[in-house]
């Protein structure tokens, strides 16, 4: 069969796609580690080896591909679709749809969980929590455990579930991340596992999961052999991008899965591992080929990047080459350069406002667009300088982060209708959705949950509870609702226009800016009109929510080019032209806070390596000489001196370009923009002369 599909791949990319592939008797080869540098083609290559293995005889409906979100996944397949069709013409459309198991981790996870939920304990009809779900779920037992009320300071929800789900993610004691992440609240560890222990209770009584249990029961599932063996057993080959991003869970759940390595392909890179708040761990690439007797997992390197110039590179293989441990290699580029990386001194984040802001504006007056521009930073606070200036000199910007789509308050109520229909015992939806009829407040929503969870139909319960006073005919409609969705009468996705229609009345009540909102219901319809049942809707929108509501601050209307700014976390994955880095400093990268042990410090050294590989063109290393600190000592807030980032020692300036702005007169010694003296009190005295 052809091979022409594989010819504009370079060498190591080849090497990668055709590994344990065409084996004698259909054997299927041992594990692979694709470490893939920075631009190096990674989802081509990942894309490329899904569609090889398909058009060489694989099962497409045997193939497990985990990303790390459900976009990649899609795209991953689009791109699987679109390889396999130059090779098998229309039978590549037949082929390639049965590649029915892909998504990320948690997605994969959800579905597998159902499809053996019996033989695990779980109701099949189980919701999902998002994470604020989980956080208010972990502060209603908080508060009946009457820790809400102690006499010191007991940890808030949101950090007792962070708390919580680092635990689970890290397979790491309570005691220990305590120590590590949470020292202030090491007094507090018998009450945590107190609260812990009653957490997990709510969400089995209440047949509910969260992220992690999505994970944690996957991985106690697998640990059994008899299952591990038939979950395993469904798939020929399981390949997982983003593999730096792994926690120890999921690195479990793959050994368990394919605990010889047989068909098992996972890709990465470590020097992009910048995840461990999430409790992901370098170690787990970087131990993955040991993982395997007697024959270690085999390595290819993607090193030539398609990126940025050689000069980016050359001065990004320096950073990152004074790693204490690492996969070595050092990236190249056929794109050729006489412009080197600036290294830019300036007095202080003002000044590194206006710099910043010039340069921005005379890279788009020789045709560099402000969407092909980004401004990155360490931490969001970083940037607040320039927000101020940008907005003074009207360039338009949008800063990545904030709220998800999810999180906003009529999408969560809307939802919540529904996850309530799916399971009435889910107290955190149940909570939500009573308090939205009129007359209903917090201690009746209680009454209510607390006498239909007694119930063994507790919808039949709710049916025959007298109705709250004030709530009219509003509560009748609501079981009416409530049990024709049960009974999905009007079939999915039929049934979210209904709950929509219900839910208006009530959202023109609560909100003032109703008609905005709507607009975000009816986008919300339409994105359900693409999934196959109301279940999968709720779990997948769950796991991977859109980015942002209409009525929030993003994309500027009124413009259609923009500036970007970004931390660096949220700029992985991403490039630009022109890339600007925000005070390069000891404080700020490495972050004082990410200084206090060796680990730390290396992905520090590897968030700076992260931001420089964005830059397709240039790249600028800003570096005031003083900044402002925010209450982070005893002197309060107040101007620090600043001393350029440990990572770009004397050794390293030789791959940049070092200049301060405003330029320096040589003759004078001062500042050339800024050596004019006038006396002002004079000019203002000769006005009234």
């Amino acid at each position: 069969m052809t091979t022409v599909y594989l010819d504009k791949l370079n060498d190591r990319q080849r090497e990668a796609v055709e590994h344990g592939v065409g084996l004698a008797d259909g054997a299927i080869g041992g594990p692979l580690l694709i470490i893939a540098g920075a631009g190096s083609g990674k989802t081509n290559t990942l894309a490329h080896r899904v569609a090889h293995l398909i058009v060489n005889g694989a099962d497409p409906r045997r193939i497990l591909l985990m990303t790390f979100s459900r976009r990649a996944a899609s795209e991953m397949t689009r791109r699987v679709q679109r390889i396999c069709r130059q090779v098998l013409g229309d039978n590549a459309a037949i082929m390639t749809d049965a590649l029915a198991w892909a998504g990320t981790f948690h997605g994969i996870g959800a579905r597998l969980l159902r499809m053996y939920a019996e033989q695990i304990g779980l109701g099949v009809d189980f919701t999902i929590h998002d994470r604020e779900d989980s956080a208010d779920l972990m502060n209603i037992v908080r508060h009946q455990l009457g820790f809400s009320k102690t006499e010191n300071r007991f940890p808030t929800k949101s950090t007792c579930i962070a708390i919580y789900s680092r635990v689970v993610n890290s397979e790491t004691s309570i005691g220990e991340v305590l120590k590590a992440s949470y020292p202030w609240a090491v007094e507090w560890e018998r009450e945590l596992k107190e609260l812990f222990a009653g957490y997990v209770e709510a969400k089995q009584t209440q047949n509910v999961m969260d992220y992690d249990d999505l994970l944690l029961y996957w991985a106690q599932m697998v640990s059994d052999p008899d299952l591990a063996d038939d979950v395993g057993g469904r798939f020929d080959y399981v390949l997982v991008d983003e593999y730096q991003d792994t926690n120890r869970l999921q690195a479990a759940i793959l050994m368990s899965l394919k605990p010889g390595g047989r068909g098992l392909t996972v890709v990465g890179d470590d020097a992009q591992s910048i995840y461990s708040f999430r409790a992901a761990t370098i170690r787990n690439i970087l131990d993955f080929p040991n993982e395997f007797s007697p024959k270690p997992a085999d390595v290819i390197t993607l090193d030539r990047n398609y990126r940025s110039t050689q000069p980016i590179l050359a001065a990004a293989n320096g950073v990152i080459g004074l790693a204490r441990e690492r996969y070595t290699k050092n990236l190249w580029t056929d794109r050729a350069s006489e412009q080197r990386p600036m290294l830019v001194t300036v007095k202080d984040e003002t000044d590194q406002a206006a710099y910043i802001v010039e340069q921005v504006l005379a890279n788009r007056e020789v045709g560099v667009p402000l969407k092909q521009q980004a401004v990155l930073f360490r931490s969001s606070n970083h940037s607040s300088a320039l927000e101020i200036e940008l907005t003074r000199r009207n360039v338009p910007f949008v800063k990545y982060g904030g709220l998800k789509f999810l999180d906003a308050a009529h999408v969560k109520d809307l939802l919540a209708v529904l996850r309530f229909a799916q399971n009435p015992r889910d107290r955190v939806a149940g909570f939500r959705v009573l308090q939205l009829l009129p007359g209903v407040g917090p201690q009746t929503a209680g009454r209510i949950l607390d006498t239909i969870a007694a119930d063994p139909e507790p919808l039949q319960s709710l049916a025959e509870i007298p109705p709250p006073p004030k709530s009219g005919e509003d509560w009748p409609t609501f079981i009416t609702l409530v049990s024709a969705l049960r009974k999905a009468e009007a079939g999915w996705p039929a049934e979210i226009g209904t709950v929509r229609m219900w839910y208006e009345p009530h959202l023109d009540r609560i909100h003032e800016d109703a008609d905005t909102r709507k607009a975000d219901l009816l986008q919300l319809e339409q994105i359900a009109s693409g999934y196959p049942s109301r279940e999968r809707f709720l779990t997948e929108l769950t796991l991977d929510p859109p980015d942002a509501t209409s009525d929030q601050a993003g994309v500027p209307l009124l413009d259609e080019d923009y500036l970007i700014l970004s931390t660096i976390h949220s700029a992985k994955g991403q490039e630009w032209r022109s890339v600007f880095m925000l005070n390069v400093i000891d404080g700020c990268i490495p972050s004082d806070l990410g200084t206090g042990t060796t680990a730390e410090l290396e992905e520090e050294r590897r968030l700076l390596y992260v931001g420089m590989t964005r830059a397709r063109d240039s790249l600028a290393l800003i570096t005031p000489q003083r900044f402002y600190t925010y209450g982070q000592n005893s002197q309060g807030d107040r101007y620090v001196s600043a001393s350029k980032s440990r990572f770009i020692p004397a050794t390293l300036l030789q791959f940049f370009e070092t200049t301060s702005w405003p330029k320096v007169s040589a003759a004078a010694g001062e500042r050339s923009t800024r050596n004019v003296r006038i006396d002002v009190g004079a000019r203002m005295r000769s006005m009234w002369q």
